[in-house]
């Protein structure tokens, strides 16, 4: 008896079908998860000042690991505005923020407290 063995086959070809699939589906599932985010939009002064008005204090405040300074001096987060408001400036004093060794979500949450307790002109500073 004599063994016989098939032809060989050809190579085959890899189907693309799935991975392009694949690839349209997280295509189109970053498409939209990138559209459910809310984008929020923080005005900052930009620091140009007409030439014509007087020079004015400016208020710094500064956020730091350990507290918030309002011009050097500790101040509690809640109490923010309040001394803000008790300085002796004109209310269209720009506000300066600095954040030292902070996240940025404790930055923004200043801001929003800011704005919200009515100060508009804010500056964001290195």
């Amino acid at each position: 008896m004599m063994l016989s063995l098939d032809a060989p086959r050809g190579t085959r070809k890899p189907d693309l079908t799935p991975m392009i699939d694949v690839v349209f589906l997280l295509l189109v599932f970053f498409m939209l998860a990138s559209r459910l985010s809310n984008d929020a939009a923080l005005p900052l002064a930009n620091g140009a000042a007409a030439s014509d008005t007087a020079p004015v204090e400016l208020r710094l405040v500064e956020l730091r690991p350990e507290g918030v300074l309002l011009n050097g001096l500790p101040v509690a987060l809640p109490d923010l505005p309040a001394a803000l408001q008790a300085r002796e400036t004109p209310p269209e004093a720009p506000v300066v923020l600095r954040g030292r060794d902070v996240t940025l979500q404790d930055l923004v949450a200043v801001m929003e407290r800011l704005r919200a307790a009515g100060f508009t002109r804010l500056m964001l500073v290195e």
